[in-house]
């Protein structure tokens, strides 16, 4: 049998060990009954920084995947994901790379993680969808609309599994809100309003210094533009705007994806949007440091997004004296006729404490449940069943936040056709869809 034919007939059971089908003999198993190493989901990954780290070890836990390659723009990342792989396997043969291209050539995987800096995250992914691997790709899915329309449109071409890290759909508390809002009990949603972290944590113009020894910095830029070395290539990227967009990009993937759950429209998006943002002057950290934006949906829902401390200078809006201990508003809240929820990872709350214990009964909309993020993919690996944050949503989550960005920096109230994923009112706006790429890199999606 071909060999992802295989892969693709094994299941796995409920506590996540992989089950063998029957035709497979004891003797090709390995010590102690797990999968034999012939018979296991081939990984590898691209990006092992501090999430990409996290990624592998989740994946390293599962007796059904077999990690074999890793690729990184700096070597010590690289070491030290490799002293992983060995202490696990107990052997020393995987390959590093510093090029995911020649990476993706030289490599036999069945999947891959990606965990890249968000400027980097389209031309890996589509690379490697088209070579028919399965991804788990961290969030924001890309850093503009164009680019995660091309990496949808990539994994749909190539019927590949893809999951999001978005890893609060995975989450109890997450899933028990968005039933409870989908199911009506608290009536007609009305609004909602979302709650972000302040834009940036970095402030200044640090010095230009000697590029490591370890990193490949022009690697690193990749498609950005050329710039000295600043000492921010593993953390502090996020706070430029050429390489992310700071708090709100990078937790539209968590409290808007699942403001939209909620709302019953995670495949689409709003019609239209407005907002303004705070930048610092003179600042190397370009990010917006505080933003509040304004979107609406067809069916005349409103929703807020703001960083955090934001709701506190707008008395009478958002979370003003609503839970003294949710820290700085974090979070999503649907406003419906009868009452609110609001969910964060502190937990789940609601104007009466009876809404939570509402029962949601068989002819209920029941969604997608997944209890373990990492496990889910490669639950899906096998099923070939779509997971609970696929390519297609984690787009929309995030062109929440890029749209908002956008109407922040024209300073208009857009109109936006979720559908085209165009703004029918401004063409300065519709050039933001997508960046220039510095040559030699191209965007082809």
């Amino acid at each position: 049998m071909e060999r992802r034919k295989f892969i693709r007939n094994l299941s796995l059971s409920a506590a996540g060990s992989m089950m063998i089908p029957t035709i497979v003999k004891a003797s090709a198993l390995g010590k102690n009954g797990a999968v034999a190493a012939s018979d296991r989901i081939v990984m590898g990954g691209i990006g092992l920084g501090s999430m990409g780290t996290g990624d592998m070890n989740n994946f390293l836990k599962n007796p059904g995947v077999q990690y074999v390659a890793v690729c990184d723009v700096d070597t010590t990342h690289n070491k030290k994901a490799l002293d992983l792989i060995e202490a696990k396997y107990g052997n020393s043969d995987a390959n590093a790379y510093g090029d995911y291209r020649e990476f993706l050539e030289k490599e036999k995987l069945d999947a891959v993680h990606i965990a890249v800096p968000d400027h980097w995250h389209a031309l890996p992914s589509i690379a490697a969808a088209n070579k028919g691997l399965d991804i788990y790709g961290q969030k924001p899915l890309a850093r503009t609309v164009k680019e995660g329309r091309a990496i949808v449109t990539a994994a749909e071409k190539n019927k590949i599994i893809w999951q999001t890290g978005s890893q609060q759909r995975s989450g109890g508390q997450f899933h028990r809100a968005c039933e409870l809002v989908r199911n009506g009990k608290i009536g007609t949603i009305k609004r909602v309003e979302v709650g972000l972290p302040d834009g940036g944590h970095k402030a200044g113009n640090p010095a230009t210094v000697a590029v490591p020894e370890e990193l490949d910095w022009d690697m690193w830029l990749g498609p950005a533009p050329k710039v000295p070395y600043r000492g921010i290539s593993h953390w502090n990227w996020r706070w430029q705007m050429a390489y992310s967009g700071g708090q709100l990009t990078d937790w539209a993937g968590h409290h808007i994806d699942i403001a939209q759950w909620g709302l019953g429209m995670e495949r689409s998006g709003p019609i239209s949007v407005e907002g303004e943002g705070v930048i610092r002057e003179n600042d190397m950290y370009d990010v917006p440091m505080e933003y509040d934006i304004e979107y609406e949906y067809a069916n005349g829902i409103e929703m807020r997004v703001a960083n955090s401390r934001k709701y506190f200078k707008r008395k009478g809006k958002g979370w003003d004296g609503r839970k003294k201990d949710n820290k700085f508003g974090m979070g999503a809240v649907w406003y419906g006729e009868e009452g609110w929820i609001q969910v964060n990872r502190s937990g789940l709350f609601a104007s009466d404490p009876k809404i939570l214990d509402e029962k949601i009964g068989d002819g209920d909309i029941r969604l997608y449940r997944s209890r373990n993020h990492h496990q889910n993919f490669i639950e899906c690996i096998t099923s070939r069943k779509e997971t609970v944050a696929p390519a297609e949503i984690g787009h929309r989550s995030i062109s929440v936040a890029l749209i908002g960005e956008i109407a922040m920096a024209t300073g208009k109230k857009l109109k936006w056709d979720p559908k085209t994923e165009r703004f029918s009112n401004s063409d300065e706006a519709n050039k933001m869809l997508l960046r220039d790429y510095r040559s030699p890199w191209q965007f082809t999606g």
